[in-house]
């Protein structure tokens, strides 16, 4: 049975859509990045999983429940931990009493081992904390009841870059224990180090769902090139060049930089070989060679708005 699964599922806001007929399923065990700029609809749909809104066509089953069961999800919701991009902890109260009240709802069978790691200021009211010490105590609160599914809303916002590698190797332990992991994220280092699949949404529509490593090698490579003399820019003419640059050094004299170069960057989704090919006529410097930065993927499948 999948941890996840949505079919058609679609949430308007008046004449906004928010989420445009999502379907896919995220499987139990695996680590699922969710992936989109501000305003694309990841929080809109994290909270049609969690029954905080209602979806206006289609369904979503969490852990083998409708959503749209108020009694099937609540039994759900005991094997699910939570964490909002924006935990509403009360802040009067200190860390200890948000921990004493989660752990009178839910159990706190994994708190101990949870404040060793992540060690949240507990004596200390949350109107002090800062935005890192929040986001500690929220992933103990979403842990700590030892949950079969953790849906995490930006998790690592505010983290610093100690407790990021903390807390990453914190899910990929409970990856092993059969956990699944559903989390939003701008932080691509993060979702390339932990993800074995990503969904990218982009304008509440799901624009692809790929693993990471299928995403990496369609955003094909970055080639670096510079040359002992000036090389016709028709030379990189073919399918799958892709954001050329190029320049010409300082010491060569004549040469319209428009038509030709001697330094060139660019990505290129294509066979190596063609590229190789083409400049073998030519004496070169330096020629490097690199995997594209998964930023690069990403800006391919979405423009920015405000977040939803």
């Amino acid at each position: 049975m999948a941890a996840i699964e949505l079919e058609g599922l679609t949430k308007e806001y008046g004449d906004v859509v928010a989420n445009d007929s999502l379907t896919f399923t995220v499987e139990t065990g695996e680590i699922f990045g969710f992936l989109g700029p501000n305003g694309a609809g990841k929080t809109t749909t994290i909270r049609t999983l969690l029954g905080f809104v209602s979806p206006t066509a289609g369904t979503a089953r969490v852990l083998g429940r409708d959503v749209a069961e108020e009694s099937a999800l609540l039994e759900a919701k005991r094997r699910i931990g939570y964490l909002s991009d924006e935990p509403g902890f009360d802040e009067q109260r200190t860390g200890a009493d948000v921990l004493d009240l989660h752990a009178a709802i839910k159990g706190d069978s994994r708190r101990a081992e949870l404040l060793e790691l992540f060690d949240p200021p507990l004596d200390r009211r949350v109107r002090e904390y800062s935005q890192g010490n929040a986001r500690k105590l929220g992933i103990v609160t979403a842990f700590m009841h030892d949950p079969d599914l953790a849906i995490l809303d930006e998790p690592t916002n505010g983290l610093d870059p100690l407790m990021r590698q903390r807390f990453a190797d914190f899910l990929r332990a409970e990856r092993q224990r059969g956990a699944t992991v559903f989390f939003s994220s701008h932080n691509l280092s993060e979702v390339r180090r932990l993800c074995d699949r990503v969904g990218i949404i982009r304008e509440g529509a799901l624009v692809t769902i790929e693993p990471v490593d299928a995403l990496l090698r369609r955003s094909g490579k970055v080639i670096r090139i510079r040359s002992a003399e000036p090389i016709p820019t028709d030379a990189l003419g073919i399918e799958g060049v892709h954001d050329l640059e190029t320049s010409v050094a300082d010491d060569v004299d004549g040469v319209d930089p428009s038509t030709a170069f001697t330094e060139c960057l660019f990505t290129f989704t294509g066979d190596i070989n063609a590229v190789l090919d083409r400049l073998g006529e030519y004496e070169l410097i330096d020629l490097s060679i690199e995997e594209a930065p998964l930023e690069d993927v990403f800006m391919r499948f979405y423009g920015g708005t405000d977040d939803v």
